[in-house]
């Protein structure tokens, strides 16, 4: 480890990644770096939270950590969505201990300082004194990206508007924000987060590792192993599939074999949204390809692909016809990384009479904890003695290598 006064030296570190090869062992076992993460990354960076329609009534909320920073996600009596650092401006005291609920007032347990759903103090017993209007819960910056919502630490935030405008018309069709949450599932994973990241941007190893997905995407083919046959495969179903989406309104916008592009270091781009074309007889990524909910948003036909979006640091979308997944992750250790997966669907669907989680969940599911084990294995040998880094596949880890570079651009100058 590159140290100057038992202090890890991050420029030095970052200088000594060879070009078009996995990253130094320290970027992903070293507490030092973790920190710096946290503090560069996802504190000054627009980090997804979670979605609007998880708090649809006024007064209710959800929690959510970015480091060491707690944070109360609350609608408003005005109907305004806030983000309100979960720390009461008494003695500090956390708040709010639940993960989610609804609140008449945000009572601090410790003194009973009372705050209304807009963070403004309300009462404070036996301090008369004090100016209540310079005692607010702290904001933190939130934007609302048809229903994916992102907050920032940073006190001057990154520009948002050129992902507003980049990502809102391919996912505004699916309707998030007024769509109702069916299941949310909580992990932690044994591995650093970029690892996770790494394994999500390519499928290398999908083959193998994920038989249910290959039935139903084209991902795995690339530039290096697509074949003339599997070549006019890909290109007749993406040609039907564009005049079907035609007829709904929709574009097809990623028509090449392999994975979307994404990120892109040279241009800046952290955010990312395409539609994609499936396999021909499937309509949702599901187990058999079949429609398991009604249809989401503006959908009139189940055969529109899938709506996928993602950004960095921390979020990737994968929307069929009747359902969303989002996967949002959080560092919470070098070798700890926190996932949290949500399955959305329409908002006035039943389970037990318009959807089964039986049905709606497998895919998913089984695609997530199969990486999930893959990012603990890779964690496992990358923490060993042994490690050096490898290089990457030109044609299979092109998005890996992005990713790095954008890791690295993003550590350098957070």
């Amino acid at each position: 480890m590159n140290q100057s006064n038992g202090t890890l030296n991050l420029a030095d570190l970052i200088a000594s990644r060879r070009e078009g090869h996995s990253m130094p062992q320290e970027f992903y076992t070293d507490a030092a770096v973790h920190v710096a993460d946290v503090e560069r990354i996802f504190k000054r960076q627009w980090v997804f939270i979670g979605h609007s329609c998880q708090i649809i009534e006024a007064g209710e909320f959800f929690t959510v950590t970015i480091g060491d920073d707690p944070l109360i996600i609350i609608r408003g009596d005005d109907g305004v969505i806030r983000a309100l650092h979960n720390v009461c401006r008494h003695r500090g005291t956390l708040i709010s201990r639940e993960s989610c609920g609804k609140a008449r007032r945000l009572v601090c347990p410790y003194h009973q300082w009372t705050y209304e759903r807009d963070g403004k103090l309300a009462s404070c017993r036996g301090m008369h004194e004090i100016n209540r209007d310079e005692h607010s819960l702290l904001p933190a910056h939130l934007e609302d990206l048809e229903g994916m919502l992102f907050v920032c630490l940073a006190d001057t935030p990154p520009d948002f508007v050129a992902a507003r405008e980049a990502m809102a018309e391919v996912v505004r069709p699916q309707r998030m924000g007024k769509a109702k949450v069916a299941k949310i599932v909580d992990y932690e994973v044994g591995s650093n987060w970029k690892l996770v990241w790494e394994n999500n941007r390519e499928c290398y190893h999908c083959n193998v590792n994920h038989p249910q997905y290959i039935k139903a995407n084209f991902d795995h083919f690339n530039s290096d192993d697509t074949t003339p046959r599997v070549q006019q495969r890909i290109t007749a179903a993406a040609e039907r599939h564009a005049v079907q989406c035609a007829k709904n309104g929709l574009e097809v916008t990623h028509k090449e074999t392999g994975m979307a592009t994404f990120p892109d270091p040279d241009r800046g781009l952290w955010f990312s949204a395409n539609r994609t074309t499936l396999v021909d007889g499937y309509v949702s990524e599901t187990m058999d390809g079949q429609q398991v909910a009604p249809l989401m948003g503006d959908y009139t036909d189940a055969d529109v692909g899938t709506m996928r979006c993602r950004t960095m640091p921390n979020m990737w979308n994968h929307s069929s016809c009747d359902h969303v997944v989002s996967t949002r992750l959080l560092p919470t250790a070098a070798n700890r990384t926190q996932v949290r997966v949500m399955w959305l669907v329409h908002p006035d669907a039943e389970e037990g009479r318009d959807y089964d989680l039986e049905k709606l969940m497998p895919f998913w599911q089984l695609t997530s904890e199969q990486d999930w084990e893959l990012c603990e294995f890779a964690q496992t040998g990358i923490t060993s003695s042994a490690y050096r880094p490898g290089p990457y596949s030109t044609p299979k880890e092109y998005n890996v290598d992005a990713f790095v570079r954008w890791y690295l651009e993003a550590l350098q100058n957070g």
